[in-house]
């Protein structure tokens, strides 16, 4: 199945083609580590696809927690989506600026409140100027729609719950940091949390599922890194990465690829590697 029919991804031919339909919504969901230096409420402000509205994972989250953009309360998740336009009917289209990154982030909180018709765009925002597409640097007037929230509880698991598969087998957990973080050859970029893995964890990094210009690489490719890896592809998964938001790469890839048991380990490394209690491996 090509990126242009596929459910889980669309093309940006197919979203030109269908941006005037009155069902599609669209969704900015551009976010960057601190170390890249890039404002992504100012690059939306300055050009967006037409019509898009943004999606920022640093404030739709559950600000209790310690740990950054957890996902949030239902009600506060639902009341933010809804302001935004975006509900029940729609066809949610997400990208991001980078390529494939945050906007999978996006796309599984979608899934994880119930919300099904959400893919994401191949290429990002990068693929639609490529293409020489029309942008726009204005907002779309506000227009609240109704979201109905089905809470998805086997998308989502905590730390007692990834800890429990590790000694059991239940599931395999997936990591999508770099080869050096997960070996604990590079400092991890948040203070306080140690370097290495969890203990009996697979490998594979976000980035070996995408092209050089962002866009995923084929089904047979996504099944390859996968079993490269040691992951078999009959069984459970659970993904993690630095703080979750890489993680839905993997769970966007999996999904794909027809694999439905799948799950993202919310907390990942920000909540695993900062706590002296639960053991690390390395190299």
């Amino acid at each position: 199945m090509s990126a242009s029919d596929s459910a889980t991804l669309v093309s940006v031919k197919w979203l030109a083609d269908h941006l005037a339909a009155p069902d599609v919504r669209i969704v900015d969901a551009s976010w960057y580590l601190p170390s890249e230096q890039r404002d992504p409420k100012a690059e939306y402000a300055a050009a967006h696809i037409p019509g898009a509205v943004y999606f920022d994972i640093d404030d739709i989250c559950d600000e209790r927690s310690s740990l950054p953009h957890m996902v949030p309360p239902m009600a506060k998740f639902v009341s933010r989506v809804r302001r935004l336009g975006v509900g029940d009917g729609h066809r949610i289209i997400v990208y991001d600026g980078a390529g494939i990154y945050s906007a999978a982030r996006v796309w599984w909180m979608f899934r994880y409140f119930g919300h099904r018709d959400v893919s994401v765009l191949d290429g990002g925002f990068a693929a639609w100027r490529a293409a020489g597409l029309e942008i726009e640097d204005l907002p779309p007037p506000p227009r609240e729609r109704h979201f109905t929230p089905r809470i998805q509880t086997m998308l989502i698991r905590d730390v007692t719950e990834v800890s429990e598969a590790l000694k059991t087998g239940s599931a395999q957990i997936v990591d999508a940091r770099s080869a050096e973080r997960f070996k604990g050859l590079e400092a991890e970029p948040r203070e306080g949390v140690r370097s290495g893995h969890m203990p009996g964890s697979l490998n594979v990094h976000y980035r070996s599922l995408l092209n050089d210009e962002g866009s995923m690489v084929a089904d047979e490719v996504i099944k390859q890194r996968f079993s490269e890896a040691g992951v078999d592809l009959a069984r459970p998964i659970i993904t993690t990465c630095g703080s979750g938001v890489t993680a839905a790469i993997l769970n966007l890839a999996l999904e794909r690829i027809g694999h439905r048991a799948h799950a993202l380990y919310d907390g990942s490394w920000a909540e695993w590697g900062a706590s002296p209690m639960l053991p690390v491996e390395t190299a």
